[in-house]
């Protein structure tokens, strides 16, 4: 099996597959962020999980995995009460080294049956009954199967930002950094924004942080105890009934459990919309879902709070004009919303916050590309990521599944939604691993 993408999705599935005895060839360009990715290759530990880490162990069967690898619930067997420990949430670099030692002790333990190659894969071909790999030096993996693990899409560009120079604009919020910046702008205020405030404030450069989206939508944090939600049936409410039901269960229970009653129905719940109903939940409640459902640690909402208190940080809703260069810094105008009223400012650096571009077709990744313009591959319907079955197999162009071509991760998130989460991603894998595996045959559900 060869894997492109050695990030969460990716190493996870190499994980579950050496356990099931399979030989796994795991392809990551940058070997920096093996085992890690962008979300979990972060060194600032003032970054951290957005989930439990009672939540956050990588197999299904055993979420308190994690726990015992951290020694915070020693002896605990699976599925025993995790008690106080429930409610920590540690560095996501912390999750990082856990998912790499869990690598490194699968590949030990398979003998062999695991190769890690450094590089990127940019054209794929199919030969005989399998598939041949073709690597950015020419080097070629021959493989039975290809999963495409690359995760989240670039961030989109953003043509106002043109005329100005790398040494003002961050592009990649993930890599660079701002040096002594006084002024500085993220545009977005999701939670890539809110790490480069943790960061910003932990470094002590910035003097003020200005962070901009069409919403000002901060994600909202998490209650200081839980999760505490019980079990409930799927609701059987669909488009605006299911909405009414949740604000009614809200008022109910409070918002945080009625949105984490839904966990476990969501993805079941998309697929049970059609496609112009799942349009209008993209464009009017997508914001609204986000900042609702991928939530903050206590603390660091606190800290968000403390600064916009202080001074050194605002969160503002509204919309971007013009940014022009002046001098070593550049000049931004923005409109706040439902005003008319234009505000113009100069920053030392503008950093995108903007989250995974929005359109898959525009992803610059040369494989995928290939994927593409050959129609062994389509974007779903929303063009969030790749047309893909309930096994993971993508679909070419006519809609039809192909055999030995899979996709996982975020890059499915148009067939379910919830997809992006360690919660739903390991299940993914692990049921995608069985199936590859034929271990789905035998005992527990399967595909």
């Amino acid at each position: 099996m060869a894997i492109v993408g050695g990030g969460f999705s990716g190493t996870l599935l190499a994980i579950n597959l050496l356990r099931h005895g399979a030989k796994v060839v795991l392809i990551e360009r940058d070997g920096e962020r093996l085992a890690r990715g962008m979300a979990y290759g972060t060194r600032d530990p003032a970054h951290l999980l957005n989930v439990r880490a009672s939540n956050m162990g990588a197999f299904p069967d055993d979420p308190g995995h994690f726990l015992r690898w951290l020694g915070l619930g020693r002896g605990l067997e699976p599925g025993a009460d995790t008690g106080d420990q429930a409610n920590r949430f540690v560095p996501r670099l912390t999750y990082g080294a856990y998912l790499h030692d869990l690598l490194a002790v699968a590949g030990r333990e398979a003998s062999g049956q695991l190769h890690i190659v450094k590089g990127e894969a940019v054209a794929m071909e199919r030969r005989g009954g399998g598939l041949s790999l073709r690597l950015d030096d020419g080097r070629v993996v021959e493989s039975d199967a290809l999963v495409l693990a690359t995760g989240n899409a670039a961030s989109a560009n953003i043509l106002l930002f043109s005329d100005l120079s790398s040494q003002v604009l961050l592009r990649n919020p993930w890599v660079g950094d701002v040096g002594d910046a006084r002024e500085v702008l993220l545009v977005g205020t999701g939670l890539t924004a809110v790490d480069w405030i943790l960061s910003l404030d932990r470094g002590g450069c910035a003097e003020r942080i200005t962070a901009i989206s069409r919403r000002g939508l901060v994600p909202r944090a998490h209650a200081l105890v839980g999760p505490s939600a019980a079990p409930v049936s799927q609701p059987e409410a669909r488009g605006s009934h299911l909405l009414r039901h949740v604000r009614r269960r809200s008022e109910a229970v409070g918002w945080r459990h009625a949105v984490d009653e839904l966990r476990p129905h969501t993805q079941r719940l998309w697929r049970a919309h059609d496609a112009e109903a799942q349009a209008r939940f993209l464009r009017h409640l997508r914001p609204w879902w986000d900042v609702h459902r991928h939530r903050l640690a206590p603390e660091v909402a606190q800290r968000v709070a403390q600064l916009q208190a202080e001074g050194r940080l605002e969160c503002l809703a509204g919309s971007l004009i013009s940014a022009h260069p002046d001098g070593d810094a550049a000049l931004v105008t923005w409109r706040r919303r439902h005003t008319q009223v234009q505000e113009s400012r100069r920053f030392d650096r503008i950093i995108l916050c903007t989250g995974p571009q929005a359109d898959i077709t525009r992803d610059p990744q040369p494989l995928l590309g290939q994927l593409l313009a050959n129609g062994l591959a389509r974007p779903d319907a929303h063009r969030l990521g790749l047309d893909v079955d309930h096994q993971c197999h993508l679909r070419n162009t006519l809609g039809q599944s192909q055999s030995g071509l899979f996709a996982i991760g975020p890059m499915t998130k148009g067939e379910a939604w919830e997809v992006v989460a360690v919660p739903d991603i390991r299940r993914q894998v692990w049921d995608l691993a069985r199936f590859l595996t034929d271990s789905h045959w035998v005992g527990g559900e399967g595909l």
